[in-house]
């Protein structure tokens, strides 16, 4: 995975709101969420979440198990100062998702949004998707939004993976069966449209 440094210059350098992938909400991630039908003490990671507001509206929702887990320290940083007092609420990692410590059998949804297309290496990817698989719960569910087919090839001056949405599940195989797939013409700060695609799936 790309070095812990890029990520903490790009969010020492620049405004959250002013990355590309910026939403000021998460609307279609949280619509996702609510689509599962669980309880607001449902466990939740958000994987790549630093600074995003998903958190926070997760937090307005109601929701009581929150994780975020991102690369980026300054990014998680940003996100507890926005929260302020309601941080304390939410449990923060500072690691790489493929090589984090992560407790088994712990999450009843894993919600990553612009994080898998940065793994360009065949074994990140299979090291992900073990993650998955061991922090997850038979029969959670799993959200991960990626560039679509027709999404950039770069983002943040990296190289990107970009996906069709049966492309995106086959990367995580047979344990994991899709539920859903969406498309999301995502707006950047800077006017730009990216196309996203957004799997939704069970663990088995």
């Amino acid at each position: 995975m790309h070095t812990k440094e890029h990520w903490e210059t790009v969010y020492t350098s620049k405004k959250t709101d002013a990355v590309s992938w910026f939403q000021p909400h998460a609307d279609l991630s949280l619509g996702l969420i609510r689509e599962t039908g669980l309880g607001l003490d449902a466990a939740i990671i958000d994987v790549g979440g630093g600074a995003s507001t998903l958190v926070d509206d997760l937090l307005k929702a109601g929701y009581s198990d929150l994780t975020v887990l991102d690369l980026s320290g300054a990014a998680m940083c940003e996100a507890k100062k926005r929260l302020g007092i309601e941080a304390g609420r939410v449990n923060w990692i500072e690691a790489d998702i493929t090589r984090a410590e992560l407790a088994g059998n712990r999450y009843d949804i894993w919600h990553d949004r612009a994080v898998f297309h940065f793994l360009t290496d065949p074994l990140d990817r299979d090291a992900y998707v073990q993650k998955v698989l061991h922090a997850v719960k038979p029969g959670g569910h799993v959200i991960v939004a990626t560039f679509a087919e027709n999404g950039p090839l770069q983002c943040s001056g990296l190289p990107v993976m970009r996906y069709r949405p049966d492309e995106l599940h086959d990367q995580f195989g047979a344990s994991f069966t899709l539920l859903k797939h969406q498309s999301e013409a995502h707006q950047t700060p800077a006017g730009a449209t990216q196309q996203f695609v957004y799997c939704y799936c069970r663990r088995s």
